[in-house]
């Protein structure tokens, strides 16, 4: 395994550790972001704190430092791409990250991604830049743990036999109120339709239908605020189906599902376009952004 390159700097696998290191308040934010979210590019914790640093080589150097002094990791499944050394790295708290926040009273019980590790992380990368979009734009991203504490509830919702558990919940508050969604990530990986047990896009189409018409999502989580079912697809032709079949499936709840698509390279330039650009909803009508 090669640990440093040619010039003897730090590579993926490898990095020389350091002691004594003292967490900045810029970088507290960096390792509560990721706490929130989960796994973070490098390139979406300097849009974070860019309103006040804005160099970033700086910041990638911070963040070297963090992972060299155990508050950061690599996750090695980031390498399993093509050309992956020229990506951003992508980082995601280690021990001692965890640590720092308990000790300092700052940790959460957050409700983070899980599953493949590529899909949950395309959900932290969904979820994480939309909050830093919505700052920017003086609105308030409200996680997960925040809407479910106040009901005691989890984020599984049960409906009859099964339990429709969505990728990601969150709720936004605007300057005239709040609205809250449910978050569904597909990366091409389920069938469309499957007669058997297995999931499909038809049976999670159904479930939130039933969702809706019970208003069980507002019993569960105890939400007041309106509520919409987000579906974000890497590829267009499979969104574009899904649409015809909320159109097929959800009847007069159709209007309750929201679409959109993102690329396979989730950088902050392409997640900055899809977050300005507005949604299709289940009645194939273009919508505002969140």
């Amino acid at each position: 395994m090669k640990q440093t390159d040619a010039l003897g700097r730090a590579t993926f696998d490898h990095i020389a550790p350091v002691t004594n290191v003292r967490v900045t308040e810029r970088e507290v934010r960096w390792l509560k972001h990721i706490q929130r979210h989960g796994p973070q590019s490098s390139q979406y914790l300097y849009e974070l704190t860019r309103d006040t640093h804005r160099c970033k080589d700086t910041a990638l150097r911070a963040m070297q430092k963090l992972r060299a002094a155990g508050y950061l990791r690599l996750p090695q499944r980031q390498r399993a791409t093509e050309r992956a050394e020229c990506n951003p790295y992508i980082y995601d708290l280690a021990l001692r990250g965890t640590d720092h926040l308990e000790e300092f009273g700052i940790r959460e019980p957050t409700v983070r991604p899980t599953g493949h590790w590529w899909h949950g992380f395309a959900v932290s990368a969904f979820t994480g830049t939309l909050d830093i979009y919505l700052h920017q734009s003086g609105c308030e991203f409200i996680p997960a743990h925040r809407i479910l504490e106040r009901s005691g509830a989890d984020l599984a919702i049960p409906i009859k036999r099964h339990r429709l558990i969505p990728d990601q919940l969150f709720a936004v508050r605007y300057p005239d109120g709040y609205r809250a969604f449910l978050l569904e990530v597909d990366r091409g990986t389920e069938p469309l339709r499957s007669s058997a047990a297995r999931k499909s896009l038809s049976q999670t189409i159904d479930l939130y239908s039933m969702m809706i018409a019970k208003n069980w999502h507002r019993q569960h989580y105890g939400l007041k605020a309106s509520t919409l079912v987000a579906f974000v697809f890497t590829s267009l032709l499979r969104a574009q189906t899904f649409c015809d079949m909320v159109g097929e499936r959800a009847g007069e709840y159709a209007g309750h599902f929201l679409v959109k698509t993102m690329p396979e390279s989730l950088t902050w330039g392409n997640m900055a376009e899809v977050h300005q650009g507005p949604w299709v909803s289940g009645r194939s009508v273009q919508v505002a952004g969140l």
